[in-house]
């Protein structure tokens, strides 16, 4: 599995890890499966949330034993990022978690609290050793701006925003902003939301020619293309131990300058929106 250091952390991570929206919809002894079985592939980044019901849960019953192997995020809701809530929500998300530590934290996304706020309690957070850095998510780059002139350089640890072939959006402002600034970017949604192309689109027709080039899958493809940039890194969401080797085995693909043309050509950005896409 190939690793890129994790923007100011200096932690290398790997560029595919799990995601875990809705996998406590799923059967539960089979997703912890899936995610234990993706911490034996490497893919030790595992991402999850207070706002995903059961997941914390099911990610602590995964990592049990294990917690040392694993770069373990969750992120706080914004009508939980005031100071005292923010302390409140971490401590609650540390004990479903059953650990004593996050590597990151996120604020899920910009909510009525003043950044200064939930900064400082961050900051406080990092003090008291219950996290080790802390970032965002769904930040378009007026807010990145705000928060790095709050915290300064080298504390922003991330920003966790929608990403795939088909939703290219960051690419106009906000990825370049973070690679200028050592900020690490997670995609999430990597597959997008239920519309990953069909085999018979043309977007579809150019992933399975790569595919077939590289011996690949259309998925693994559409990862390796993702996280072509140093700083991007994704998290796609596994419930089954099949789904889980196919996306472990991405990390070990890369695309020639050619075959990115052509998915560039076949999934082309569009102009750029007015406000940041968010899910």
């Amino acid at each position: 599995m190939r690793e890129k250091t994790f923007g100011p952390t200096g932690r290398p991570v790997p560029v595919i890890g799990q995601g875990t929206w809705s996998l406590d919809e799923s059967h539960r002894p089979s997703a912890v499966a899936a995610l234990r079985q993706g911490l034996d592939l490497g893919m030790s980044h595992i991402d999850t949330a207070e706002m995903y019901g059961e997941a914390e849960l099911v990610v602590a019953e995964a990592i049990a034993g294990r917690r040392d192997e694993v770069f373990l995020v969750s992120k706080v809701l914004p009508n939980h990022a005031s100071a005292r809530s923010v302390v409140t929500a971490c401590e609650r998300s540390l004990a479903r978690l059953k650990t004593d530590r996050l590597d990151s934290y996120l604020l899920h996304w910009r909510g009525g609290t003043p950044l200064e706020e939930t900064i400082g309690a961050f900051e406080e957070l990092v003090r008291q050793g219950k996290l080790l850095s802390w970032g965002v998510s769904n930040f378009d780059v007026p807010d990145l701006e705000e928060a790095l002139a709050i915290a300064g350089k080298g504390r922003i640890a991330c920003n966790q925003v929608l990403y795939h072939l088909r939703q290219r959006a960051i690419e106009h402002a906000v990825l370049p902003w973070c690679e200028a600034h050592g900020v690490a970017v997670v995609a999430y949604s990597p597959f997008g939301h239920d519309d990953f192309p069909e085999p018979d689109s043309a977007g579809g027709r150019v992933l399975g020619r790569i595919a077939a080039e590289t011996g690949a899958t259309q998925r693994q493809v559409a990862l390796a293309a993702l996280t072509r940039s140093a700083s991007v890194f994704t998290i796609p969401k596994a419930a089954r131990i099949t789904h889980v080797d196919e996306n472990a085995a991405a990390g070990h693909l890369t695309l020639t300058d050619r075959q990115w043309q052509s998915l560039d050509d076949a999934f082309p950005r569009r102009p750029k929106p007015a406000h940041l896409p968010m899910l």
